[in-house]
């Protein structure tokens, strides 16, 4: 693995029968099954590879409120209360730390835009400060440079990656959750147009709910079930540099390059929304749909190569449940790093940082975010089929939304009152068209 990531046991068999099974181990797969078995349920969460091996383990590790888009920013706000949460009630170290995110830019018209979001993130009761140059150059004194301004909101923090998501599988085990690893889900089995259990590699789990958090590999699957949900994937590229001397922020964004305290003291390192879109077949399927975020994002996104055909999860191909599927092929989606993008990175923060000079590189890796047409998850039941419910899409988003988005798929489930609005996530949004509507964030 060349993203770092901690190992978790698995569950000594595969249960027969459950309340829910959930399928995908990422940070939101994990915290929906903890908040299920919170609630008494008989949960079994299935894993094809390892536990929050894919993009769970690959992000920055942001938990933020700051720049949310509007349909996001409730959720986010919940989940940092849910991550202090889930620390103070298990004893589980995710990593998590409210140590601020800091932004900093010499372009009039970001600030504006930063600016433009601290008036609406009043109102909805967000603390976020805008800084002048004077503030901005000093609290960004380790670039070494005059800033026309910044942005610092206090209350938002970091996780670690490599912990977070097993962290939360233990808890689960140690509520009486399954945890099965190396185990795809192949599909499921209906009894008078519901759902009545999930066909995985080692046998049959008899259920009549099932959760689908399979992030970049969730249309395909829904696909071999007659739903129709518009995903796309790019691959995106960052890397480590060790611990050193000089000091630098925990958690810093600009244009040119963002870093991140890593857990061992190390600082991930990444350029905001650089990525690759690599050919495959259903981004083709899906083209025409998302051309409202292509329009928007297009100068951060290159043209990429055959890795998409490579990995097998954005194939228009089905699957028998009595043979091996796309995703016991290929168990963890590790595509090829963009080399150039590394070494730009690299390069670009060296020249921002001078602390970070003399710091090597300690790992690099790719990771595909899994997208909708608007960048914003989908999350709800499916009507076609009841008792199925998605959640994927999150768009590079998930990994600190994952709490809340885990505590809302619990609530929907369980027929409790949901801890904020589900309507902006539902599927059935995607059957419109997502001009106008493409997240601002």
């Amino acid at each position: 693995m060349p993203a770092p990531l901690a190992l978790v046991e698995n569950s000594p068999e595969l249960p027969t029968s459950a309340d829910v099974v959930v399928i995908g181990a990422g940070i939101v797969g994990v915290f929906t099954a903890y908040y299920l078995a919170k609630r008494g349920l008989k949960v079994v969460l299935l894993e094809k590879g390892r536990v929050g091996a894919e993009q769970s383990s690959r992000n920055w590790g942001w938990c933020r409120q700051q720049n949310r888009d509007a349909r996001e920013l409730p959720m986010a706000t919940k989940s940092l209360e849910l991550w202090d949460q889930f620390a103070a009630e298990t004893g589980k170290d995710t990593g998590f730390r409210r140590c601020g995110l800091f932004y900093l830019s010499n372009s009039e018209e970001e600030l504006a835009g930063w600016a433009r979001w601290r008036d609406f993130a009043r109102g909805v009761g967000v603390t976020t400060h805008m800084l002048d140059s004077i503030q901005a150059s000093e609290r960004g004194k380790a670039t070494a440079r005059i800033w026309k301004g910044g942005v610092f909101s206090p209350t938002d923090g970091i996780a670690d990656p490599a912990n977070a998501a097993p962290a939360v599988a233990r808890a689960l085990m140690k509520l009486g959750g399954c945890l099965r690893q190396n185990c795809a889900a192949r599909g499921i089995e209906t009894e008078g147009g519901k759902l009545s259990a999930v066909v995985t590699e080692e046998g049959t789990i008899r259920t009549r709910i099932a959760i689908l958090s399979g992030g970049a590999w969730a249309s395909s699957f829904c696909r071999q079930l007659g739903i129709r949900f518009p995903q796309a994937s790019i691959r995106s590229s960052i890397l480590s540099v060790s611990a050193g001397d000089g000091e630098l922020p925990d958690a810093l964004h600009t244009a040119y390059v963002s870093v991140t305290r890593r857990g061992d003291g190390g600082h991930t390192l990444a350029i905001s929304g650089r990525g690759r879109v690599d050919p495959t077949p259903q981004n083709m399927r899906f083209g025409a749909q998302f051309l409202p975020m292509f329009v928007r994002r297009w100068r951060a996104l290159s043209l990429g190569g055959f890795e998409g055909f490579r990995s097998g999860h954005e194939s228009l191909s089905r699957w028998r449940l009595d043979q091996p599927t796309p995703m016991e092929r290929m168990r963890i989606l590790d595509p090829v790093v963009d080399r150039g993008t590394i070494q730009l990175t690299y390069d670009r923060a060296r020249e921002l940082l001078p602390a970070i000079a003399n710091r090597r590189i300690t790992a690099s890796w790719a990771g595909y975010i899994d997208s909708t047409p608007d960048g914003v998850p989908g999350i709800g039941e499916i009507a076609s089929i009841p008792g199925f419910v998605l959640a994927a899409g999150f768009s590079g988003h998930g990994f600190g939304i994952g709490p809340g988005a885990g505590h809302l798929i619990a609530d929907i489930v369980t027929g409790a009152t949901p801890m904020v609005d589900p309507k902006p996530y539902h599927p059935d949004r995607f059957l419109q068209s997502a001009w106008g509507k493409v997240a601002d964030f």
